[in-house]
């Protein structure tokens, strides 16, 4: 049964139980490694970029890296509204998937430092990347439409996809869309002949060389 929109609307701002929070295994979600890290984040990583630019992989093992917990701001919207991102469009259209995307964001950057991964169309409005310029900093992975297609076309959980021509439409998008990612703090090249390990340590590598000190190394 589709969910009401005065339940999705209270689902955004309550505090759920850690357990409930999260989907996936804990090493998937968490990236939490044992012992020390020997680094420490002082503000949030926001991954940004296209679908298929490897920001849930690239993520996952940096926080691993890290030693801090990844969070997913998609998977804890379908967790706050107990559906998914593609019944939400269906259901109630993307502009208040949005709201709500905005909504969870916000709260998600009230955290602890963490790898936080967005959605493709998050970083497009205004008052996301004020707040993550306030809180965090954006690291756009940025990846070319060949590789993006490659990652994509195999798959039937992208809403914005679910056209006559997807490959068409994710290369309007990614040109779109281009142009508000160039915005991000920090730009990370894919290279599809890198692991994810690779391009987690390509993304270290930037933190570290970055003026900003959201990265140092732990003495």
């Amino acid at each position: 049964m589709p969910v009401s929109i005065s339940a999705l609307f209270a689902a955004v701002y309550i505090d759920l139980p850690e357990n409930s929070r999260h989907s996936g295994t804990e090493n998937e979600r968490i990236g939490v490694i044992s012992g020390m890290s020997r680094f420490k984040l002082n503000k949030t990583v926001v991954m940004i970029g296209m679908m298929g630019a490897g920001k849930t992989a690239v993520g996952t093992v940096l926080a691993r890296s890290l030693g801090v917990k990844f969070v997913d701001s998609d998977h804890e919207l379908e967790a706050a509204s107990n559906t998914t991102i593609a019944e939400i469009f269906d259901n109630f259209g993307e502009e208040f998937f949005r709201k709500k995307e905005s909504q969870v964001l916000a709260r998600l950057l009230e955290e602890e430092p963490c790898v936080l991964s967005t959605g493709g169309g998050a970083f497009l409005r205004a008052a996301n990347r004020d707040i993550i310029a306030q809180k965090g900093l954006a690291i756009w992975l940025k990846a070319d439409e060949d590789l993006l297609w490659a990652r994509v076309k195999h798959k039937s959980t992208r809403p914005l996809l679910r056209v006559p021509n997807p490959r068409e439409k994710l290369c309007a998008m990614l040109r779109d869309r281009e142009p508000f990612y160039q915005m991000a703090g920090l730009t990370v090249e894919a290279d599809p002949n890198y692991t994810v390990q690779d391009m987690a340590n390509k993304v270290i590598d930037v933190l570290l060389a970055d003026s900003s000190n959201v990265l140092n190394e732990a003495r």
